[in-house]
């Protein structure tokens, strides 16, 4: 199912994500791989189901590999494909294999950077960037290697890629969605914002473009997770009134208060976007509570999906 077949119906789209384990998985297929447990909390509350490449670059098992383990079990997945550790041969041809083994949605990215990780010695490739990245894949859609060269049975996936609404200068972001959107991309999932009228001057500016944007909502787990994001990881910023609120209840009671947290957010920029990427780093059984108290019930639309 490609998760653009529910743009077009008018859907308003939710996915979740959830990281591969940092080891190897039981070839019993009677034992689930622990991003699959995960992913179970979620099958009957989202569309689909991010599955992250290596993130914040972290060795873990490769996004492919969970994702087929995802399809076998029912769960649709979002195969998240990265620039940061493959040449544009290997790119080509983990696209061609993901489409053969039944992947429908891919998601392209750059990558974290490889001093963000854990094998800060290893070297970073970026052969392509990420627009780079979208085009070349548009082209094996379309029968054509980077190099020009046909290709037998070329791939018909969904390419999705990221945007960053918090970005300043906006303009330059705009500019490279723009460039995304050129190139082939055909839905947006945002980095994590937590500013709606911030996400509104954006949603404004990009409306233009025609493409629809998933809204990314990062749990807010306590108030030291707010503060590192603020200080370490770019492009995001959480307000301090967040900070303030998830630091007024006893750690006991943090999972109830981010659900009430992100539930309310997400009601306030619903009519903004055209879905919701709920990330909830571990935090994954939570997810049904927010979506209800967002007042979002996927139920129908995904039983009417399953059927055609």
């Amino acid at each position: 199912m490609k998760v653009t077949s529910l743009y077009n119906k008018g859907v308003f789209v939710v996915t979740g994500e959830v990281g591969p384990v940092k080891g190897a998985v039981s070839r019993d297929k009677n034992i689930d791989p622990s991003c699959s447990k995960e992913a179970r909390f979620l099958q009957d509350y989202v569309h689909a189901v991010n599955v992250t490449d290596n993130q914040s670059a972290v060795m873990r098992l490769g996004s492919l590999a969970a994702s087929i383990g995802l399809k076998e079990r029912g769960i649709e997945p979002i195969y998240q494909l990265t620039c940061r550790d493959r040449n544009r041969i290997a790119l080509q041809s983990d696209i061609l294999t993901a489409y053969s083994l039944g992947i429908d949605n891919v998601l392209l990215l750059t990558g974290d950077h490889i001093q963000l990780g854990d094998h800060k010695e290893a070297k970073p490739v970026f052969d392509l960037d990420s627009v780079q990245l979208i085009h070349m894949a548009m082209g094996l859609r379309n029968g054509k290697d980077i190099a020009g060269n046909s290709i037998e049975n070329p791939p018909d996936m969904a390419y999705g890629a990221v945007v960053n609404p918090n970005f300043v200068p906006l303009e330059l972001q705009l500019m490279k969605m723009k460039k995304k959107v050129d190139a082939g991309a055909e839905f947006f999932q945002s980095q994590a914002v937590y500013d709606a009228d911030l996400l509104e001057r954006f949603m404004e500016k990009a409306a233009p473009f025609g493409a629809p944007v998933q809204a990314g909502v990062v749990v807010l787990k306590s108030p030291l997770m707010g503060k590192f994001m603020n200080e370490n990881v770019s492009g995001i910023q959480v307000p301090q009134s967040w900070i303030d609120e998830i630091a007024s209840v006893n750690k006991l009671d943090r999972r109830k208060k981010a659900v009430e947290m992100t539930a309310r957010f997400i009601r306030s920029i619903k009519h903004l976007v055209q879905g919701v990427h709920i990330m909830p780093l571990g935090w994954t059984d939570i997810v049904p509570e927010i979506l209800k108290q967002a007042e979002i019930d996927i139920r129908q639309s995904a039983f009417n999906w399953r059927l055609a």
